[in-house]
């Protein structure tokens, strides 16, 4: 694959998550808010593919596999059942509202840009104009965990973090070390499980997943 061409093509990958990102904040449905992770995911599945084609690690190709098949596939299904369970369709009265969660994620990409800008110079690889949008995905996903009241919207927002940091280990580094990789994936699996049982007793217990009810808790 010409360089030229690798670099096109991951920088559009890279685009497209972090439109998607932006998406995910504007969204107060649940269902797209997992659909649009799924999307997130496949558009991180298609980098890695090129990624691991154009530097020919095969350990990437596998990270490849994983993420097309746990994130793209069977992360959104637990997500959509554990909806079906707790009969959950939309995020009510999210703590900022869309114009102002919109703005502030533009002036986070704003400083993500001027973080990373004085990094650029130092490194050598093709992907490195990824760095920014790396770091603006991780940011916009922390923003929406704090940001939005149901517990997996939050849960959906530690997962765009996730495929954020994903994104800037693949174009900068080209993967980090195989064990690396699957421990976090198995981490990651690990805290949407938990959270799904933790959402579903708190909707059994307060008839409802919004985790600011949490806070009327006293001794």
């Amino acid at each position: 694959m010409d360089a030229t061409l690798y670099e096109n093509l991951i920088d559009i990958c890279s685009i497209v998550m972090l439109l998607i990102s932006v998406m995910a904040i504007a969204s107060t449905r649940m269902g797209k808010l997992v659909q649009l992770f799924a999307l997130h995911s496949l558009a991180l599945s298609a980098l890695a593919f090129i990624v691991a084609w154009y530097t020919g690690n095969n350990h990437i190709y596998i990270m490849f596999a994983l993420t097309l098949v746990l994130k793209v596939y069977v992360i959104p299904k637990f997500l959509e059942y554990t909806m079906d369970k707790i009969s959950i369709e939309r995020e009510v009265e999210p703590v900022i509202g869309i114009p102002g969660s919109l703005l502030i994620c533009a002036i986070m990409m704003m400083i993500a840009y001027l973080v990373t800008e004085p990094m650029l110079d130092s490194l050598s690889t093709l992907g490195r104009n990824c760095l920014a949008i790396s770091l603006s995905v991780v940011f916009i996903g922390m923003f929406m965990m704090s940001a939005r009241r149901k517990a997996l919207t939050e849960s959906i927002g530690l997962l765009l973090v996730e495929n954020g940091l994903f994104l800037g280990a693949m174009t900068i580094s080209h993967g980090m070390p195989l064990i690396v990789e699957f421990g976090v994936f198995f981490d990651v699996i690990i805290a949407v499980v938990i959270i799904g049982i933790f959402a579903y007793r708190i909707n059994r217990t307060f008839k409802s997943i919004d985790v600011s009810n949490m806070r009327r808790l006293k001794d």
